[in-house]
């Protein structure tokens, strides 16, 4: 595996782990760890298909992360 893939690999368990904690009950989607889950997986799988040159994936991620970010900026107010 090249270290595009590993990057791409470790950004997409971090969503999918934001994911399964909580469609399990173990983090509320307004929790802190959900969030930043999702935005550094979100940012990691955005490079990746940046090093890619994969514009829907690009799309996919860097929306994903944005709305991560701004959910971080409301749970910090």
């Amino acid at each position: 595996m090249t270290t595009t893939d590993w990057i791409g690999f470790i950004g997409v368990f971090l969503i999918l782990l934001a994911y399964i904690l909580n469609v399990t009950g173990k983090v509320a989607n307004k929790h802190l760890a959900f969030i930043l889950l999702n935005l550094i997986g979100a940012s990691l799988a955005c490079l990746a298909s940046i090093l890619l040159n994969y514009w829907p994936f690009i799309i996919l991620e860097s929306v994903w992360a944005l709305v991560s970010l701004f959910a971080l900026i409301k749970y910090k107010k």
